[in-house]
């Protein structure tokens, strides 16, 4: 019965059973000023998981691992949200998914950072840093950092630049103090190599300095539920001005990429399941 639900939801733009032949990539080319254009990089971005039975479970994740190695990039990053799957479903265990995503394959490695999902609601739909995340230890055990509000150098072609991660925007230490540091987070950049900066949810954008080359993220997914190309609900607090694609601010570029699972109900409604082929450099 699944598989004609499926069929039949896909005829009208819905995906809830998310196959391999559901996930689009989407590719971006965005020049950043700040960008050096003779640094060619391939990122593959890949966020909102929400891993469950039956709508995104470890069948589905052969895919996506197959979609992305087969674009070749030079470093692949997680963008969040790995737990706490749509309401009806059943967990994946994390050390099964986490050993499904170790499979995926870049020069420059995997590399993710933790969305709101991946910690535990308390109050007020807020989430709280209590211990260490269980996403975050499976993440590890397989090889795959997670940078919460870090930044670290890489080398590319005999050029470096800096891959930040954020901390979680919606989530609190047990004091309440916010787990987001960006200025923390920038402040262990120790060169003027240009910096490409994961952030789950999109809303720090605003206080995103130029400095930064790319901010990428996640978490709105497009809506997931969309009617005539107009989303309902977003979650965030500027409403559909990040709510999908590539945005240009300025000087400053933002990509937000649309997902992959379900958050709430377990349907996606002209909102297609994504993994984003990014290029920088290189352009004419």
């Amino acid at each position: 019965m699944a598989p004609l639900l499926q069929r039949l939801f896909s005829l009208f733009g819905a995906h809830s059973w998310i196959g391999g032949d559901d996930i689009i990539v989407r590719r971006y080319a965005p020049r950043p000023p700040n960008w050096p254009q003779d640094l060619k990089l391939r990122i593959a971005m890949l966020s909102d998981f929400h891993f469950s039975e039956p709508w995104i479970g470890l069948q589905a994740l052969d895919g996506i691992v197959e979609k992305t190695n087969a674009l070749e990039p030079d470093i692949i990053l997680l963008v969040g949200d790995f737990d706490d799957g749509p309401h009806f479903s059943r967990p994946v265990p994390r050390d099964d998914w986490a050993r499904g995503l170790a499979r995926l394959k870049a020069s420059l490695g995997v590399h993710a950072v933790l969305g709101n999902h991946d910690y535990p609601r308390l109050i007020e739909k807020r989430h709280r840093f209590l211990t260490e995340p269980g996403a975050k230890a499976a993440l590890e055990k397989v090889g795959i950092p997670v940078h919460i509000n870090d930044a670290i150098p890489l080398i590319w072609n005999g050029k470096n630049f800096w891959l930040a991660g954020l901390g979680d925007q919606c989530t609190e230490f047990e004091d309440g103090t916010p787990l987001a540091d960006l200025d923390g987070t920038l402040g262990k950049v120790t060169d003027d190599g240009p910096i490409i900066l994961m952030a789950h949810e999109p809303d720090i954008f605003p206080k995103v300095p130029n400095r930064v080359a790319l901010t990428l993220s996640g978490h709105v997914h497009r809506g997931q539920i969309r009617f005539f190309g107009f989303a309902p609900v977003v979650p965030s607090r500027y409403g559909r001005r990040y709510l999908h694609g590539h945005i240009v601010e300025n000087t400053r570029h933002l990509i937000v990429g649309a997902g992959l699972g379900h958050s709430g109900l377990p349907l996606r409604f002209d909102a297609a399941p994504e993994i984003l082929l990014i290029e920088l450099g290189g352009q004419a």
